[in-house]
């Protein structure tokens, strides 16, 4: 989460100048593996309109072939569960505290039943990626082997990528190895696949330990951008004709990152769980002209004013300026209703992922839901049964608003700034310059120590909303659940993802 922070160099003016200046033709392509994709089906772009207006991508070669594990057993149960992790420099405490509850996870989708009550058997691919899809401000900031996910697959233990939970930041830098180390003290990895597996008749990893595995895989670090993309990573990740998707699609045998992959990881006709965890807007920015808007002087529509420098200066508000219209009619700083502006020229529209959502369940049959870990208030009571979706608290008691001064005390009449933040001389300009909306949530550890703030979603929000279905008596069909990244404790979160699973595999009623 946000604490102790600032994403862009105030303190290097001439640095910063000369990025301005630059402009911006940084249309990044690169996979873990350094390769730049170009050419391949295991790329990933941005940069086409088409994608915008809901061109439809190719199915994968697979779309008719037998689902690996199951051995044709019409029984089998195949979930595809894709988890987009925020590798930005505030997320270390988070990962930890998502990777103790991973065991939880895999007990709960082991045991999933049937109308039956009797266990399912359950066939389960699980992948996971970063939130970083690369940003010119960043770059400045990278080291020289790090190379920004942009949705592929990352399925190596973290003990081999520790550099990754260390960053370079030259006035805040950080070093957080036990977001690995306390869950994963030595790796655990799946063999020969981008994601791990397990069913009935065992799994890719090792001893069979799948939760050891994805204790070790899913921390992703602190050094990735702070200009976070979950929403165009998830739909990078989860593209038909991907290599880790399907490696039959050409080229991909010649992919030189890609080209041994031997099975894709989603499924036609598989309950798809996406899982998105991060502390702060989505910022999916329609590339190569929409980071213009970040590095160009002449397109400061969206950029505040720095306190430090008295005039405007790019950060991350500009993902929430341009993404979201706000209502303030009293003008008392609290929005009477923030809604998603998808008609701006720096971020896709939530169009492009709601209708990318809508194309896989159409041609590939899967049924799709949500799972996000977000920037709003904790939630205080779930329905007893799955799928266990929030009925108080949470979205329902988020709240958009302008940053207040004064340091945090959790009471409505105390200010924003965290103890440490405001006994560094940082106020409500700071923090509002640097995000551009007051703190979804404040969150604290076990012994009352701050954690951080996070931002309120709403770009993320729309498009996980809007897989919840009417059905026929008029009640909804859930398949979106939003928990508190603020929570000390994911379990709840874990129980709502696999309880929407549940209630997909055996409705209610």
């Amino acid at each position: 989460m946000n604490t102790n922070r600032t994403r862009t160099p105030i303190f290097l003016p001439a640095l910063l100048a000369t990025m301005l200046g630059a402009g911006c033709s940084d249309d990044p392509q690169a996979g873990p593996g350094g390769s730049t994709g170009e050419g391949s089906t295991g790329s990933t772009t941005q940069d086409d309109d088409d994608s915008d207006t809901g061109e439809k991508l190719d199915v994968g070669n697979d779309s008719g072939s037998m689902p690996v594990g199951c051995n044709g057993d019409s029984d089998c149960e195949l979930i595809d569960v894709l988890f987009v992790i925020d590798n930005s420099g505030t997320m270390g405490e988070e990962q930890l505290n998502l990777a103790a509850n991973f065991p939880r996870l895999i007990e709960r989708l082991t045991n999933l039943e049937n109308s039956g009550g009797e266990s399912v058997n359950a066939d389960v691919n699980i992948m996971v990626t970063t939130s970083d899809f690369g940003h010119p401000l960043c770059t400045s900031f990278q080291s020289e082997d790090y190379r920004p996910a942009k949705g592929s697959p990352v399925y190596t233990g973290c003990n081999s990528r520790m550099s990754s939970f260390s960053n370079t930041d030259p006035f805040n830098p950080m070093s957080i190895p036990e977001a690995c180390t306390e869950a994963c003290p030595e790796d655990i990895a799946p063999g020969g696949d981008t994601f791990i597996h397990f069913d009935g008749q065992g799994s890719n990893v090792a001893m069979g330990d799948v939760s050891g595995a994805l204790s070790c895989v899913a921390p992703q670090g602190i050094n990735g951008c702070g200009y976070e993309a979950p929403l165009e990573s998830m739909l990078q990740a989860l593209r038909p004709e991907a290599c880790w998707n399907d490696p039959e699609a050409e080229g991909c045998d010649e992919d030189p990152t890609w080209g041994w992959v031997g099975r894709g990881f989603i499924r036609p006709g598989s309950t798809l769980a996406i899982a998105i965890i991060t502390d702060e807007s989505d910022c999916s920015v329609r590339g190569p002209e929409g980071y213009s808007w970040f590095t160009d002087t002449d397109n400061d529509e969206y950029w505040l004013d720095n306190p430090n420098t008295e005039g405007p200066l790019p950060s991350s508000a500009i993902c929430w300026q341009a993404g979201t219209n706000c209502q303030d009619e009293d003008g008392d700083g609290v929005f009477e209703s923030c809604e998603v502006d998808d008609d701006n020229p720096v971020l896709h529209p939530t169009t492009r992922y709601k209708e990318f959502l809508s194309y896989l369940q159409a041609e590939l049959s899967v049924e799709v839901v949500m799972l996000g870990v977000l920037g709003i208030p904790p939630v205080t009571a779930h329905a007893p049964t799955a799928p266990f979706e929030p009925t108080e608290g949470g979205v329902a008691d988020l709240q958009y608003r302008n940053w207040r001064d004064g340091e945090y005390d959790g009471t409505d009449q105390g200010g924003d700034i965290l103890p440490s933040d405001w006994a560094s001389g940082l106020t409500a300009d700071h923090k509002q310059w640097e995000f551009g909306v007051g703190p979804g949530c404040t969150g604290t550890d076990a012994e009352g120590n701050f954690t951080g703030q996070a931002m309120p979603p709403v770009r993320i929000r729309e498009v996980c909303e809007s897989l919840n279905e009417e059905a026929i008596d008029g009640s909804t069909k859930v398949r979106c659940c939003m928990e508190s990244i603020c929570d000390d404790d994911f379990s709840v979160a874990m129980d709502c993802l696999t309880g929407i699973i549940q209630e997909v595999i055996n409705p209610v009623g």
